[in-house]
């Protein structure tokens, strides 16, 4: 017999009719711990849930992502917290450190603070005290994972006033082999992607530069996997196992490639020590800090009037990033990887990859002008990485 759970609402509150049906064997794998979930809750939820899932089976690592309409606005597997990290992305220690699976959810927040904000969280591991004490100060509707600690579960359900949602779900649930949405009244049906992302992926290497470091590789599992599990046309720019600029969901591969881009631009600029170096004033609300400091990067970007609303924000004096600074700054990063989820059609998308300090690169490959964009790695001494898989999701 099916199972149902009624939720909030559907995508929108006039759309009143809105619950969970399961009919396969067992109790439901996703269950309601906290709150009342509407449809899009349990939309990010399952959609984040499938990406921690498999970072976690590709890396061995505690991983987290942050997901807004379908997407993620940042994916991350466990890593070190730096002093810079903490002051660049606004962070405070929480009581006792941060265990490794707040580390990830420290880093998939920082990716894109302005979109992480009411954010959907999927966490790979049970939620211990640290993770929700760093939850506890953010703005997010919801989460979901295999588990909660009694301190994580006193904490999070404190939030919201006693209305955060939370989900639980099954670690041990596969889904079945074939799935199916019902689109306009009609059933569509299709095998689901079990396509299984491995260091093996990346062996097929094109152009001059064939160095590809082995410290590079779970950078390039977590920048692809996050594709998977992105609504097309997508490009993820990822640096030390951490997706920093996600462009989704553009009609144009270009035009994803400016989005992740230009969001990466901003994540490694807020550890110029220009940007370390700033003082916010006293008493301003933390979305105000994102965003001043997210406008400080692109201060050369901005009109006027912005520029003075950066100054009103900043105490005392300070230095405009320079072009020729950041432009120094950036291509010294290391270890920066682009992923597409589909071929590169045209050197445009290198071409801007390269001003972000991109040296490796990882698609499909296949299209007609393939020459074109081996030439173009070539010229900017980039790895080029040309795997044969396509990775849409829609």
């Amino acid at each position: 017999m099916a199972q149902t759970i009624p939720l909030k609402y559907g995508c929108n509150p006039n759309q009143k009719h809105a619950q969970i049906t399961y009919e396969g064997p067992g109790a439901c794998p996703v269950q309601i711990v906290n709150g009342t979930p509407s449809m899009i809750n349990l939309l990010d939820g399952i959609r984040g849930w499938q990406l921690v899932r498999e970072l976690r089976a590709a890396t061995g690592k505690p991983a987290a992502a942050s997901y807004k309409h379908v997407s993620p606005a940042g994916a991350a597997v466990a890593g070190a917290i730096s002093p810079e990290f903490l002051k660049a992305h606004l962070y405070a220690t929480p009581e006792g450190g941060f265990s490794p699976l707040a580390s990830a959810y420290a880093r998939a927040r920082s990716s894109d603070r302005s979109a992480s904000f009411g954010d959907f969280v999927a966490l790979s591991d049970t939620v211990d005290k640290a993770t929700a004490l760093l939850l506890k100060t953010e703005v997010s509707d919801g989460i979901i994972a295999p588990g909660y600690s009694p301190e994580a579960l006193e904490i999070l359900k404190a939030k919201k006033k006693g209305a955060y949602v939370m989900l639980q779900m099954d670690p041990a649930y596969t889904p079945p082999a074939t799935e199916h949405r019902i689109e306009f009244g009609i059933k569509l049906e299709q095998s689901h992607n079990d396509y299984q992302v491995k260091p093996e992926l990346f062996t097929q290497i094109s152009g001059k530069n064939k160095n590809l470091p082995q410290s590079v590789m779970e950078t390039l599992l977590v920048a692809t996997i996050t594709l998977k599990h992105t609504q097309s046309n997508t490009i993820c720019v990822a640096q030390d196992g951490h997706a920093i600029g996600i462009g989704a969901g553009q009609q144009s591969r270009i035009a994803c490639t400016r989005l992740a881009c230009a969001k990466a631009d901003i994540w490694l600029l807020k550890q110029h020590p220009k940007t370390l170096a700033l003082k916010l004033k006293d008493g301003l609300a933390k979305p105000d800090q994102v965003n001043t400091l997210d406008m400080f990067v692109r201060w050369h970007e901005l009109s006027a009037a912005e520029q003075a609303e950066v100054t009103n924000a900043i105490d005392g004096p300070f230095a405009p990033i320079t072009p020729a600074e950041r432009e120094a700054f950036l291509a010294g990063r290391q270890g920066v990887v682009l992923s597409s989820d589909a071929f590169i059609p045209f050197r445009d998308n290198l071409d801007r990859a390269a001003a972000s300090g991109v040296k490796f690169v990882a698609h499909a490959g296949g299209s007609a002008r393939d020459e074109v964009v081996i030439e173009a790695a070539d010229q900017h001494d980039m790895v080029l990485i040309q795997h044969g898989v396509r990775f849409f999701l829609h």
